[in-house]
């Protein structure tokens, strides 16, 4: 029996497999967001800086990691701002993956300041 290229393509759609880590992309003041928990964190931050209590909130800056002058990776964490005289790196996780769990290592060496983890 012989099937056409569309009863093919219709056979063989695969119904879609759930996300890794059943995170849910959510859309916020126009930015879309890996996952509601970062969705959510993005609006209480922007209520802090409306406040006052933080400024100059940046998503998603990038930080090169080099070692010995050489570019080993870039570590992007959700968040940057400053809190007072300090300048604060957050990233929204569910689960700290071995990558993350490296790339904070070397990102507390190079930059001398811990990831703060929501």
């Amino acid at each position: 029996m012989r099937m056409s290229a569309a009863e093919y393509r219709a056979g063989s759609a695969k119904p879609a497999k759930p996300r890794k880590y059943r995170n849910q992309p959510t859309m916020v003041d126009g930015i879309r967001f890996a996952s509601k928990k970062e969705a959510r964190m993005y609006v209480y931050l922007k209520a802090l800086e409306r406040e006052g209590e933080i400024v100059d909130l940046r998503l998603q800056p990038r930080y090169p990691l080099a070692v010995n002058g050489l570019h080993i990776c870039t570590y992007v964490p959700d968040f940057d701002y400053f809190a007072g005289d300090r300048i604060v790196s957050e990233d929204v996780k569910g689960v700290k993956t071995p990558e993350f769990i490296l790339k904070a290592k070397l990102f507390h060496a190079i930059y001398e300041r811990e990831v703060q983890i929501v």
